[in-house]
């Protein structure tokens, strides 16, 4: 009995490596790696070298608009394409739960967006071997950027398990991390009674305050709130896909 329930608990990290090892197998991660960094390198190197600041405020910054537009560009087509190939539904057949799937390729989507996060390392060296950047805010960012990476993936296998198609899917999560990072934005326009709903909604607001250096429980709970909030909608989508 202890056996079957181990072998069981451990279906998410099978599903998660087979994910990883199909999605590393495609040109995709690496087009997507490399047009990030070309825009995160012009956005931090602006800084360094036109402005002469060894900081990565201004790449931390502008992070939640670019992880709007490549965490959905990773998480398209990890529930979406297994729903147009006709292979989920092979894959819910077996003895496995609609929770097992989405923690599974979840994970396999938060490690993908990750990657991302991993060439950026290069600018905090740069930083150390050129000034003297203050280590609170860089941090802060960092961990800020792992909050937002695992809402945003969150978003994107949600949005992929709601269609067949990825581009549709591309655009569903595009839409949603857009509105959470850019509603902030126009709340000089809004009318001040909700003003504090459009705050709390903001994930660039609320990325902005960890990357400062400042862990804030409000920021927290704020994206794990996000985080399970759609990663409840994608189970429940895929538990409705199992009973159709």
């Amino acid at each position: 009995m202890t056996s079957s329930k181990t072998k069981q608990s451990g279906l998410w990290t099978v599903i998660c490596k087979r994910e990883l090892s199909a999605y590393f197998s495609s040109p995709i991660p690496y087009i997507v790696c490399v047009v990030f960094l070309l825009f995160s390198g012009f956005r931090f190197f602006s800084t360094f070298f036109l402005i002469g600041r060894a900081e990565l405020r201004n790449f931390f910054q502008f992070l939640p608009y670019l992880f709007s537009l490549f965490i959905p560009a990773l998480t398209m087509r990890i529930f979406s394409e297994e729903k147009r190939s006709g292979s989920i539904e092979t894959l819910l057949t077996l003895p496995v739960t609609p929770l097992q799937v989405v923690v599974g390729k979840y994970l396999a989507a938060l490690l993908s967006g990750l990657v991302l996060l991993v060439p950026t390392l290069f600018y905090v060296l740069s930083c150390y071997l050129l000034g003297k950047p203050d280590l609170g805010p860089i941090i802060g960012g960092y961990l800020g950027s792992i909050f937002l990476t695992a809402a945003f993936c969150a978003i994107g296998i949600f949005a992929s398990s709601s269609t067949k198609n990825q581009i549709v899917a591309f655009f569903i999560s595009f839409a949603i991390c857009a509105t959470l990072s850019f509603v902030s934005a126009f709340a000089i326009l809004l009318p001040s009674p909700v003003l504090p709903l459009v705050t709390f909604l903001s994930a660039a607001s609320h990325f902005e305050s960890i990357s400062r250096g400042i862990i804030d429980s409000r920021d927290v709970i704020y994206f794990v709130s996000v985080t399970a909030l759609f990663l409840a909608l994608t189970v429940n989508s895929i538990y409705n896909s199992r009973k159709g």
